[in-house]
């Protein structure tokens, strides 16, 4: 922690985060943390306090983080002179109402010191993405985008889809802008190339091609279908491709079917032709491809009417690997300009940097953060805002796409706003919800139960907070939807009264700036009549937040037919609503969408029941040693009546595991 000196200076020292984690610092690895005895002098607000810590600041590059009486972080800005830009929020006048309002609630600073401007840039985004400050800037969808990978640590190479850390040695392809454009391309390649996608246990357990083989999208190197030679070249075309020598790779086929087809060799002129027209389908699904673009991202950005978009496309080996559109969340008084530039450094912040980024308008720290990115990336970025030619023409291309997804957004955020605030009058409520929270159950006979929960609010639904409770209780007969209920509701709200209370259910507070998703639902669904509701209401009492939420019951109607749904909750008769009603149709689409979420996540588990292996069960018992035992005996059923001298012939296993194994399988003998 910091402190004060002897003499009554300041120390400066390496501080841990409240989550006693390090405080992420930037590449030079020698950030420091300078607090103030301003910090205590809990009187003094705003300009006022902000005043007491200029007076000791240094004129060294750093981040600054803002925080209100509450603990919480209001802004994180970075500086090259802390105490030139700490000044300006002193002086109380010239800002804007955003900066005024910051500037009001600030009741204590933290600094954070570093060698370059450029290194505060970097730490400056890597707080904004962690700390999420009201007042910054924020990219709101930040998933990780998909690659395609070559394996290099087998000596036959797979074709898979990617995500995360790059922790496997291959070829990473991409990014590509969604898990579908992967999907399909990989469907594609498998036919072009005949690349396997079978992971490397199932390859070394086989003893005859696969499906694949049979349908022509695998060259079945696991049994010797075809030469360790042969899969190289077919490999290596595929790298080849991505590698963006597409026209190559296409040329070298059409003429290796020609070549064929003089031989008289039809056959292997017709697998060359149905190579040529997967490679054709690959290249038909992406897009437009400039011939002048080898490798950028393109930025374009619409802002307009209190909303922002940001369309990214991405350009890799000269092909177009698709876009994504991107809502940050910002103050209406920013400009586009501004938007971008905070946009941009937590964009890159654990993504690779491409060679080429064009945006579709100057922004105020262009220099700095191709500066910033180039330290990052070890080669050099150029940042520009092309002016003519294919590249001027794919940052139009992409501001056309962000003005159709604006519009898209607007429109789906009014029909939404409108169906809240009628949702609200159909059920009588005192305002619109924030937050509803919809349950649903799904299992066979009683069998791999689950329960699912899907979140809607003012968005849309928030994927994000979707949760799928596997039904645990030994005590719940199977097939008892009420006792299944009463679990999760139980589950559900225990954990949320654990981890932020109970809710006075007072009105939010009217705020100047967004406010983040509430953790507390305003109303909950159940898929269910009064049964239902009756177990609910009762987890409700027991939790003693029967007020904190309404709880509203859906029962299918007569013929279990769609628009003749009845509802239940407390104070009225169960009711039903008019047949062309909005609100139903909006409360039809909850229920179903909890209903597809609910079964999705019971096949998911049913699935990994079905494919579950005896063998998991034994502690010691790894892949190398399953598939030892597996290859010896041919299953695990053979492996339980195996005895304890033919189970310890098998390569790895010892004499303490065979008995392990035998003793698992003959437990009552």
């Amino acid at each position: 922690m910091t402190r004060k000196a002897p003499d009554g200076g300041i120390v400066y020292e390496e501080t841990e985060d409240d989550d006693g984690l390090p405080e992420p610092a930037p590449s030079s690895a020698d950030a420091i943390e300078w607090n103030d005895a301003a910090s205590e002098q809990h009187e003094l607000k705003g300009a006022a306090l902000i005043g007491e810590f200029v007076k000791r600041l240094p004129n060294a590059p750093g981040v600054y983080r803002m925080f209100n009486a509450a603990g919480d972080v209001l802004y994180v800005g970075k500086a090259r002179s802390l105490k030139k830009r700490v000044t300006n929020y002193a002086q109380g006048r010239g800002h804007s109402n955003r900066i005024t309002r910051m500037v009001s609630q600030t009741a204590h600073m933290e600094f954070v010191t570093t060698r370059t401007e450029t290194e505060a840039l970097l730490l400056e985004a890597n707080l904004i993405k962690r700390l999420r400050p009201r007042f910054n800037v924020l990219l709101r969808d930040d998933k990780s985008f998909p690659y395609i990978l070559i394996t290099g640590d087998h000596e036959a190479p797979a074709l898979y889809k990617h995500r995360g850390a790059r922790a496997r040695k291959g070829d990473y392809f991409g990014p590509f802008a969604s898990a579908g454009a992967v999907g399909r391309t990989i469907n594609a390649m498998q036919r072009a190339f005949l690349i396997r996608s079978c992971t490397d246990s199932v390859y070394e357990s086989r003893t005859r091609p696969c499906l694949l083989y049979q349908i022509k999208r695998c060259a079945a190197p696991c049994t010797g279908e075809i030469s360790k030679e042969g899969y190289d070249a077919l490999v290596d075309e595929a790298r080849a491709f991505l590698s963006g020598k597409s026209k190559q790779v296409h040329a070298e086929l059409a003429g290796a079917m020609n070549e064929a087809s003089e031989n008289l060799d039809f056959e292997r002129a017709a697998i060359y032709r149905d190579r040529l027209s997967a490679l054709s389908h690959v290249l038909g699904h992406q897009g437009v491809n400039p011939a002048g673009i080898e490798e950028a991202d393109v930025f374009a950005i619409h802002n307009e009417g209190g909303l922002c978009c940001i369309q990214v496309f991405f350009y890799r080996t000269g092909q177009n690997w698709g876009n994504r559109a991107y809502f940050p969340k910002a103050d209406p008084s920013l400009s586009g300009a501004e938007i971008l530039n905070a946009f941009l450094a937590q964009f890159y912040d654990d993504k690779p940097i491409p060679r080429n980024i064009f945006l579709s308008e100057e922004i105020e720290e262009q220099a700095l953060l191709e500066l910033a990115l180039s330290e990052r990336a070890d080669r050099k970025v150029q940042i520009t805002v092309p002016k003519r030619g294919e590249k001027r023409e794919a940052v139009e291309h992409g501001l056309a796409n962000a003005r159709e997804a604006h519009g898209r957004k607007l429109a789906e955020t009014a029909t939404q706003a409108r169906l809240l605030e009628g949702f609200a009058t159909t059920f009588g409520l005192d305002r619109p919800p924030t937050r509803i929270e919809v349950y649903d159950n799904s299992h066979i006979m009683g069998t791999n139960a689950v329960g699912g929960m899907v979140v809607a609010g003012p968005d849309g639904f928030v994927k994000t907070q979707y949760r799928k409770f596997n039904i645990k209780s030994t005590e719940i007969t199977p097939g008892d939807d009420f006792g299944m209920m009463r679990e999760v509701m139980t589950r559900r709200f225990s954990r949320l009264i654990k981890e932020h209370g109970i809710p006075d259910g007072s009105a939010p507070p009217e705020s100047e700036g967004e406010q983040p998703f509430p953790a507390w639902p305003d109303v909950i669904l159940i898929d269910g009549g009064q049964g239902q509701m009756t177990a609910v209401r009762a987890i409700l009492d027991e939790l003693g937040i029967r007020n904190a939420v309404t709880a509203i019951g859906i029962a299918k109607g007569a013929d279990r037919e769609a628009g003749r749904e009845r509802f239940f909750m407390d104070g009225r008769a169960d009711f039903a609503l008019p047949p062309r009603d909005p609100v139903l149709y909006f409360i039809q689409r909850l229920r179903d969408e909890a209903h597809r979420f609910a079964i999705g996540s019971h096949r998911a588990r049913r699935k990994k029941e079905m494919v579950k292996n005896p063998l998991d069960e034994i502690a010691g018992i790894g892949p190398s040693r399953k598939r030892a035992l597996l290859q010896h005996f041919g299953s695990a059923k053979a492996v339980s009546r195996a005895g304890l001298s033919d189970l310890a012939g098998v390569d790895g296993i010892s004499e303490a595991m065979a008995k392990l194994i035998y003793d698992h399988f003959h437990e009552g003998s």
